[in-house]
């Protein structure tokens, strides 16, 4: 098992898609392979520090130099699958995003400009010569996206309380046949039942991505660094993965009113998440 620091480093949620090995050409196949047998694999937590330690220098190093050969590995049914990191391609597209995120005085006081337009510059060449590049993990801050949850159920939720070192840990994991088939459906309730909407787009989006990956892939929600800041009442109580198949199947049978109570829980539940974001 990982060594677990006492360190740790929030609030950060993930979706991440793990391949069997066979979905990847050599030479990458035989890293992977004799990467899994590593009984001192990093975990994500690492993954987050070193990231944050690119931050200290003046100017600071929003992308990593180097793509990492780091990745998260599960062994399904006596199928190995990886989950390869990519930081500095998420990190390129991360950048992309922090405009919307932040105000720009906050986003030049943390990231100067020439920093941001330099990494971009990078980011477009490095397009050119890898056009069908896509991350294995997408990451949500401060929130778990509702149409992420769209993808799992109920009955795929794991929750460890954690104890002593062991932090706790809340996640889902299923079949990538199971998690198409349910964006599928939900895009067909959902569609039938208003013209857009940003649960419809969000899983279009996802849908579109999940097509990129080997059909016998695992999919995993993960709720992260999140756990650390919910308290374990907050966290067993949660089925917000219940509450979405809820709201769709009560759009399927054409019941108003119930799917916008389900709707409303998961608002509620997670507005106060996000909200802790700003709190002092």
């Amino acid at each position: 098992m990982p060594k677990v620091s006492s360190v740790i480093v929030p609030y950060a949620t993930y979706l991440r898609v793990y391949e069997p090995l066979a979905a990847f050409p050599e030479p990458e196949r035989t890293h992977w392979a004799r990467y899994a047998r590593r009984p001192d694999r990093p975990t994500y937590q690492d993954e987050l520090r070193r990231s944050l330690a690119d931050l200290l220098p003046t100017p600071p190093i929003p992308v990593p130099v180097h793509e990492s050969s780091d990745a998260f590995v599960l062994d399904v049914d006596g199928v190995v699958c990886v989950c390869p990191w990519r930081t500095r391609l998420r990190g390129w597209q991360a950048l992309q995003e922090l405009p919307e995120e932040l105000p720009r005085a906050v986003l030049d006081a943390a990231l100067p400009e020439f920093v941001r337009r330099q990494a971009t510059g990078d980011y477009e060449r490095w397009l050119v010569r890898n056009p069908d590049a896509r991350p294995w993990i997408r990451t949500g801050t401060w929130q778990v996206p509702l149409h992420w949850f769209v993808l799992v159920s109920d009955q795929e939720r794991r929750f460890d309380k954690g104890s002593g070192e062991i932090p706790a840990a809340l996640r889902y994991r299923t079949p990538m046949v199971q998690a198409r088939r349910r964006v599928a459906r939900a895009l067909r309730a959902l569609k039938d039942a208003m013209d857009e909407g940003p649960l419809i787009d969000g899983l279009v989006d996802v849908g579109r991505w999940l097509e990129e990956f080997h059909p016998r892939s695992l999919v995993e929600l993960d709720y992260g660094g999140l756990v650390h800041t919910l308290s374990a009442g907050e966290l067993e109580d949660d089925h917000s993965a219940a509450d979405v198949a809820e709201g769709i199947e009560a759009l399927r049978q054409g019941d108003g009113a119930a799917a916008g109570e389900a709707y409303a829980r998961l608002v509620e539940r997670w507005r106060s998440v996000r909200d802790r974001r700003s709190a002092n």
